[in-house]
Parts: structure tokens; C-alpha cells; sequence
């Protein structure tokens, strides 16, 4: 635990990042129980509406403390990459915590069944356009950042997350997309004959 505070210490910004996510669940879980719970639907659209506010902060802390002088590090690259994919799945996400508790607390719609065959195809190449968007808006902040401080040495160390990024995208096409592609076609042939039946 002692290491944990150290590392907070030496770090400042692996706070902020950390508290910028744990504020983000804390808005989606605030906001759901004021519109599921306390019927208070304007005050759920505040709270809802605060994770981008979430993510601006986190984004405004990284800054400040790069023009103050701090160098650069893992937590600062880490904070441009927590900006990106929380912008481009933020709102999945929300709408992922939404059906539950309305399932849950107010009588709604059951989850949809997890996809299969062809539409699992789909989703798994959709999520992975999401995940090169979101490394692609990573990437730009990364670069604002770089340009706003303008201390070569100081922001040397954000230059490694470009290829890191790259790294991601290609895990992900690679246990996504592709192995979907390279799964057996049993599901996709069952899902072509329930399709062809619909038609007739």
C-alpha cells in the first residue's frame, strides 16, 4: 500500500487519471439512479452529461502540469490515451449501464443476447473501427500536447505512445476482426439460412 502512495506521490497525475475514471463511473452510476431510481430526469442528464466534463478536466490537469515543467511520463501519455477512448466509447458505454438498470430497477427490456455467427462479425469490425478513431483522437492529443509545451526533451517520452497506439490497434484487429473472420463458419452459415427463411 506504502508503494501505491509513493508512486501517487512521485506521480500527481496518476491521481487525476485515476480519479477521472472512477468520476466518470461514479456520473453514469449518479445519473442512472436519478432517472431509474428518483425519477429526477433533468438531474440525470446533468450528472450524464458530466463525463465529457470529466474528460476535459483530466485533459486541462495534463496540460497545466506539462507547462509548469513537470517531465513528461508514462501517467502523461496515459492521460491523452484515457482522453481518446473515453471520448469514442464513453457513450457505448453509457448506453451499455443504461439497458442493465433500467432491466434491473425499472422494469425494462432484458440486454440483448450476446451477437453470434455474421452479427458477431459486424460488431467485432465496428468496435475495432472504434478502437483506430480513438487511437487516432489519442494520437492527436498526444501531438497538442507536444506542440503547446514545445520543450523537446520535456515531452520526448509522449513521442513513445505513437507506436504504442499502433501496437494496440493491431491486437485488437488481430483478436477481434480477424480471428472472427478466421473462426469456424457454422454460426455465419445458420445466421445466412435464418436470413434466406425470412426473405421466402
Amino acid at each position: 500500500m506504502n508503494k501505491i502512495w509513493d508512486f501517487i506521490a512521485e506521480n500527481p497525475m496518476a491521481a487525476v487519471v485515476a480519479g477521472g475514471e472512477i468520476g466518470f463511473w461514479v456520473a453514469i452510476i449518479a445519473g442512472l439512479v436519478a432517472r431509474y431510481l428518483l425519477k429526477l430526469k433533468r438531474t440525470s442528464i446533468v450528472l450524464l452529461l458530466l463525463t465529457p466534463v470529466i474528460d476535459l478536466v483530466v485533459l486541462g490537469a495534463t496540460l497545466i502540469d506539462l507547462q509548469n515543467g513537470a517531465k513528461a511520463n508514462f501517467v502523461h501519455g496515459l492521460a491523452a490515451v484515457y482522453l481518446g477512448f473515453s471520448v469514442v466509447f464513453g457513450h457505448s458505454m453509457i448506453k451499455w449501464a443504461d439497458v442493465r438498470f433500467a432491466h434491473r430497477f425499472a422494469g425494462g427490456p432484458p440486454p440483448p443476447p450476446k451477437p453470434r455467427g455474421r452479427e458477431k462479425l459486424r460488431v467485432e469490425w465496428r468496435e475495432w473501427f472504434k478502437c483506430v478513431l480513438a487511437c487516432g483522437l489519442a494520437a492527436g492529443v498526444l501531438l497538442l500536447l507536444i506542440v503547446m509545451v514545445g520543450d523537446t526533451e520535456q515531452v520526448a517520452p509522449l513521442w513513445g505512445w505513437l507506436p504504442r497506439l499502433g501496437v494496440v490497434t493491431a491486437i485488437w484487429f488481430a483478436t477481434g476482426p480477424l480471428w472472427q473472420e478466421l473462426s469456424p463458419k457454422d454460426d455465419r452459415r445458420n445466421d445466412a439460412r435464418v436470413e434466406e427463411g425470412a426473405r421466402r
